[in-house]
């Protein structure tokens, strides 16, 4: 007797993340960027805080782009609750970033000031960055 071919259904409703990223790779606004090392959701608070801090050292002088918007809902159960009934409620928005994709650009301001600015920005993140810069710049 022939069975019925069983296929596997896969649930895939949170995305996977694998490889590098393929666009938002190189730096498009400004001179100075953040690209990311590491795949990771990176939540709308982090982005602000990283905001806030790439700002206030930058002394509201030079501008400042961000390349990621947290576009993605994130639902969460609440705590001690059975399984079952239904999908919980959102509780924020991520961006997803895969290695290789630019966060923060920003122009303006001295290469010094760009990098510590950045590297108190990159602390706000829960991955590896990496501080670029544009090819053509030079460094006076």
């Amino acid at each position: 007797m022939l069975q019925p071919k069983k296929t596997k259904y896969r649930r895939r409703q949170k995305g996977k993340m694998k490889g590098n990223s393929q666009r938002g790779t190189q730096l498009s606004f400004g001179t100075f960027g953040l690209k990311s090392l590491e795949p990771v959701w990176i939540t709308g608070r982090q982005l602000e805080a990283a905001r806030q801090a790439i700002v206030r050292h930058m002394k509201r002088e030079g501008q400042i782009w961000f390349r990621i918007f947290p576009d993605k809902p994130i639902t969460k159960k609440p705590a001690e609750v059975r399984m079952g009934k239904g999908k919980g409620a959102p509780e924020g928005f991520v961006a997803p970033v895969t290695p290789g994709r630019i966060i923060v650009e920003i122009e303006g301001v001295p290469y010094e000031v760009a990098k510590e600015a950045l590297r108190l920005g990159a602390h706000k993140f829960p991955i590896k960055t990496k501080f670029v810069v544009r090819r053509e710049f030079d460094q006076k």
